[in-house]
């Protein structure tokens, strides 16, 4: 079906349910928001030549000055939302991609786990039994291989 003749069709969902296609939008409105960014950070400029150079009869030398404080302040308040937005707006095209990278990998890493899980579970499989070393053919002089303890020394002398 046509999706310009879909009464339900949201001219943004195409765009949503494919990763490229929304950082590839979200780097245009980027592009849109630093040029109004730049030009916003040339208003601030002109702006504030103008409100410090008005001045009116029986001005002391700084009440234009306090007068374009708060004008200053608000287009400096604008222009850093704008650099959020814009910063915003690269870290969302990013977590998208995670996202989806994610959802990929999720059906692989719950193999991994159940695999996991049932190895976990299974009793462990039981090694061949060594067969111990025979103690009458051994040398009877070598006394490392023979375990004892502090207590049974035999003829030996403990250091």
């Amino acid at each position: 079906m046509n999706s310009r003749n879909d009464p339900n069709h949201a001219p943004l969902r195409d765009v949503a349910q494919n990763p490229e296609a929304t950082a590839r939008y979200l780097a245009d409105v980027q592009r849109v928001l630093l040029d109004i960014g730049r030009n916003l950070e040339v208003l601030a400029l002109e702006i504030r030549v103008h409100c410090r150079d008005t001045h009116v009869e029986g001005d002391r030398f700084y009440d234009a000055w306090l007068r374009a404080q708060p004008v200053e302040r608000a287009l400096k308040d604008v222009l850093k939302h704008v650099e959020g937005v814009t910063k915003g707006l690269e870290k969302s095209a990013f977590k998208r991609r995670a996202h989806d990278e994610a959802v990929s990998n999720t059906a692989q890493k719950r193999k991994e786990k159940e695999l996991e899980k049932k190895r976990k579970n299974a009793p462990p499989l039981q090694a061949a039994p060594q067969n111990p070393p025979q103690q009458g053919g051994q040398d009877q002089n070598s006394r490392y291989g023979v375990p004892a303890s502090i207590y049974d020394l035999g003829n030996r002398e403990s250091a």
